[in-house]
């Protein structure tokens, strides 16, 4: 048994391991879920004092750290820079950032400040209430990027597209 300070220090080691090795190291399944494969398991469990499922557990850590910071990365920049980023997630190629660029200008000007003072839609997407982005995060009245996330699934849900929402917000004048 190792102690509570020699195993943070093996996971450290383990995960600059995991880094060096590079993707080699890493297998896939079919489901697309990312983990050691069995001989590495063992082998960079024995050489690093720790038991096999710590070996795992180290690397999904490193994982997630590096895909937060892949997030992170993608979300940053413009509004209009963040959106376009983050079509693909809902399954819409670039070409529908046309019809989001028209209808988001008309709107709010991209301004995650933006407050109509008649209806009290706020934010880029112009949600009604506001406070209905919250369920995209908590940071919902500052941060761009939650807004615009709440604000593609909102139209996904019920325009199918940022082309469809636009068509809806020329013929009616809202969406």
């Amino acid at each position: 048994m190792i102690s509570a300070a020699a195993g943070i220090a093996a996971a450290v080691s383990l995960a600059a391991t995991v880094i060096a090795a590079g993707p080699g190291l890493v297998t896939s399944s079919a489901d697309g879920a990312r983990s050691l494969g069995p001989t590495a398991d063992l082998a960079l469990a024995a050489g690093h004092g720790l038991r096999p499922q710590a070996a795992k557990a180290a690397l999904q850590a490193v994982q997630q750290r590096q895909q937060a910071a892949e997030r992170r990365r993608e979300l940053s920049g413009t509004p209009q820079q963040i959106a376009m980023a983050m079509l693909p997630g809902f399954g819409w190629s670039s070409s529908e950032f046309s019809c989001l660029n028209l209808l988001w200008d008309r709107e709010s000007g991209w301004n995650p400040n933006a407050a109509n003072p008649s209806s009290g839609a706020y934010g880029i997407p112009q949600a009604l209430p506001g406070s209905k982005m919250a369920t995209a995060g908590a940071d919902w009245a500052t941060n761009p990027a939650t807004q615009i996330r709440w604000g593609l699934g909102y139209i996904q849900a019920s325009y199918g597209s940022p082309c469809g929402a636009w068509a809806h917000e020329t013929s009616s004048g809202w969406y």
